[in-house]
């Protein structure tokens, strides 16, 4: 293995886990203790503004309705979602979230963009474009090579 290859690797794995460990630490020690990642996460996936189904959720977490359930029913324990079924088709559930949830989305929100803006603080506009660009190369060979499909 080549140099640059060792290099690379030994970068995206800690890369990786650093970001999984600093999301873990920051949601411990702050204001959002009783979250987990998972649930952050599933809290991003319904949004801000809108009540969503359950399957619009599921769908773009790549969960299965069922799993998501277990997800929301703990979310909604600790205040962070609510739930509503539509008069018309009683079948059909929504989910949105409280101002609890709406203050976790923002902060988390916060979080990822202090991230990005320390990752490209002194960078020329032509490093970030390159930084992009090859995020971008290794984003699509991710999703052609293992067929996922984007969020």
């Amino acid at each position: 293995m080549s140099k640059s290859i060792h290099v690379l690797n030994e970068l995206l794995v800690d890369i990786f886990n650093d970001i999984l460990q600093i999301e873990q630490n920051a949601l411990r020690n702050g204001e959002l203790n009783d979250l987990s990642v998972t649930e952050i996460h599933t809290i991003e996936a319904i949004g801000m503004y809108e009540a969503r189904t359950m399957s619009e959720v599921a769908t773009d977490l790549k969960i299965t309705v069922g799993t998501l359930t277990t997800a929301i029913n703990k979310l909604i324990k600790k205040g962070y979602v609510e739930r509503k079924r539509i008069e018309e088709d009683r079948r059909v559930v929504l989910i949105q979230l409280t101002k609890r949830g709406k203050l976790a989305y923002r902060l988390h929100e916060k979080f990822h963009s202090d991230m990005i803006k320390a990752t490209i603080n002194g960078l020329s506009e032509e490093e970030e474009k390159t930084l992009i660009s090859s995020l971008e190369k290794l984003n699509s060979f991710f999703k052609e090579k293992y067929k996922l499909q984007d969020r």
